[in-house]
């Protein structure tokens, strides 16, 4: 599972996902990627299986891009806990998705077998997605 290897913060505050993405909105690495098309904390689980689904259906074939890292840590207090005594331990990892962001990319493979690679991905995921396209210049 992703997580980062060391951080500043061990607990950090929850903010808002607001407004569309600004960067990591290029394709810049395959041909085809899968965007966000909602704000969410992706949680790290979420990103690995998607990834290992994309891996299945290329066989090990190509390239796969990923375009997102989970460095949010998600805390939860145990359940049945009274109110108060601070805040509760990290949980997961989460990544902040803003709409817009490329959440993977494919390369150096038949364009049909990657679309289907993605749409097994955006199953794997709680988001609406959708494929994009490099454009090619002729």
């Amino acid at each position: 599972m992703l997580s980062p290897k060391r951080v500043i913060h061990r607990k950090v505050q929850r903010g808002k996902v607001k407004g569309n993405a600004t960067r990591a909105n290029n394709i810049d690495f395959g041909q085809i990627a899968l965007v966000a098309l909602e704000p969410v904390w992706l949680q790290a689980r979420h990103i690995e299986a998607a990834r290992v689904a994309i891996n299945r259906k290329l066989e090990r074939k190509g390239n796969v891009w990923l375009r997102v890292f989970p460095d949010k840590p998600i805390t939860k207090k145990p359940s049945e806990v009274r109110m108060g005594k601070g805040k509760g331990s990290p949980e997961f990892w989460a990544a902040n998705i803003k709409p817009g962001v490329i959440l993977f990319e494919v390369g150096g493979i038949d364009i049909k077998l990657a679309e289907q690679a993605l749409k097994l991905a955006a199953d794997k995921l709680p988001i609406r997605t959708k494929i994009a396209y490099k454009p090619t210049i002729d």
